[in-house]
């Protein structure tokens, strides 16, 4: 609706990709001012990411240190921008590195950009991946059917496993934390975790599937994240595309873990600041990176090894701390994190209304199965069998059970958007 009622959009997203494009050609071909192009492109890509994002952000709290009145406008974020840009970023540099020669057919490159599968949600694909298929693609019928299965299965994950679990996530925002009890609101928080691992997931199996189809090959974006014992762990597996970008255009350049140990902490917490910001333009968001830096930090210097050696006090460990840090993801209002967190931990006291301690049976009997089957999907036990027998009649019938289902969820109603389309 935003692109709708702003066309301009649509001409900035054009712009973007002409002027990499033409950057990546003077990189190439003036390589003595190469850095300078670079740091041109650069400034252009993040100026207007910062512009669109990041701006009421700003003006909204130099109005609160300055206690000014400035007027702050409504700016719509472009659909995808946080990915198109890292996307165009990683090109250009890739160029100056010599990782990649420039482009020269302008359609190509804007084919690469302008991917609809994984345009506004990732994954983030760099240019040498998909170079190749840019200009010569393999189809066949068995990578059309492979294709098709993928995307069911991201279909599935999305309709049936995220948005079904996300209805209790929804349900305890319309009692009002406050009046829910520390088990409700455990199993809240718990199903969030849920959803969000299958929303996007399950978006980026859709992304590959349809890559598939056309003939590209999409990266892969999940590892089965859920199964970790450290956070550091988490973060390898869990959106992997964008912890690579960050790892080979951010951590390395710093200088990665070839400096002294006060510099690689100073390499971790740029890193995941940069994270948190990129993720949204609120301060929860800040606060969740610093909390991600700081228990990563924890792992590498004190408790890692203990944690990757005692793989049940790992499994314990993260079943505590993966809910918890999605509860700063969740809620961006200060106040009723305050409020989720002193029902979550009820050592903290707080003022409760009409609190029923048995509220959380009424839900987990709807919900159940699908915690159940949320627990089952987020290991890697499916994906075993799926490889043994994904050319079987069995698998077919499946997968077009699972389609019509979600198909028929999607009539009823049920199409909550992808969580990570704003960003």
């Amino acid at each position: 609706m935003g692109v709708l009622k702003k066309p301009i959009y649509i001409v900035l997203f054009l712009l973007t990709i002409l002027f990499n494009f033409i950057i990546g050609e003077f990189i190439d071909n003036f390589r003595r001012a190469g850095k300078l192009w670079l740091l041109i492109g650069i400034a252009f890509n993040f100026w207007w990411l910062a512009f669109f994002k990041y701006t009421g952000f700003i003006f909204n709290n130099i109005n609160i240190f300055l206690r000014n009145d400035l007027p702050v406008r409504d700016i719509i974020l472009p659909i995808g921008i946080s990915f198109y840009t890292f996307q165009n970023v990683s090109y250009i540099v890739d160029v100056y590195r010599r990782k990649a020669k420039a482009e020269t057919n302008i359609i190509n490159y804007g084919a690469y950009i302008s991917m609809f599968p994984q345009l506004i949600a990732g994954p983030i694909v760099k240019y040498e991946t998909v170079a190749a298929q840019l200009r010569n693609r393999t189809h066949s019928i068995k990578r059309v059917e492979d294709g098709l299965k993928t995307f069911t299965i991201g279909l599935g994950y999305k309709v049936l496993l995220a948005n079904q679990i996300g209805g209790l996530w929804k349900k305890i925002g319309d009692i009002g934390y406050q009046s829910i009890s520390t088990k409700l609101a455990w199993l809240g928080i718990i199903a969030f975790t849920f959803q969000i691992y299958f929303d996007f997931c399950g978006y980026s199996y859709m992304a590959i599937g349809l890559g598939r189809i056309m003939g590209f090959d999409i990266p892969k974006n999940f590892d089965h994240p859920y199964m970790s014992t450290t956070m550091g762990e988490f973060w390898r597996r869990w959106h992997m595309t964008l912890g690579s970008w960050f790892k080979e255009y951010v951590y390395i350049p710093l200088g990665g873990n070839r400096v002294k140990t006060s510099l690689v902490v100073r390499n971790f917490f740029v890193v995941w600041l940069f994270t948190g910001v990129w993720h949204g333009a609120s301060w929860n968001f800040v606060i969740w990176g610093m909390v991600l830096f700081g228990l990563i930090m924890l792992e590498r210097f004190v408790i890692g090894d203990f944690l990757n050696k005692y793989k049940i006090v790992g499994h314990l460990y993260m079943f505590l701390v993966i809910p918890l840090t999605w509860l700063l993801f969740a809620i961006t209002d200060f106040r009723q994190l305050g409020i989720y967190f002193s029902r979550l931990l009820p050592i903290f006291h707080v003022k409760t209304y009409a609190v029923n301690d048995r509220d959380y049976a009424k839900y987990l009997g709807i919900y159940w199965k699908y915690f159940l089957a949320g627990t089952i999907f987020s290991t890697n036990i499916p994906e075993k069998i799926y490889k043994k027998i994904k050319d079987s009649y069995f698998i077919v019938i499946l997968l077009i059970i699972v389609f019509w289902a979600s198909v028929y969820c999607m009539y009823q109603g049920m199409d909550d958007p992808f969580l990570y389309y704003t960003f």
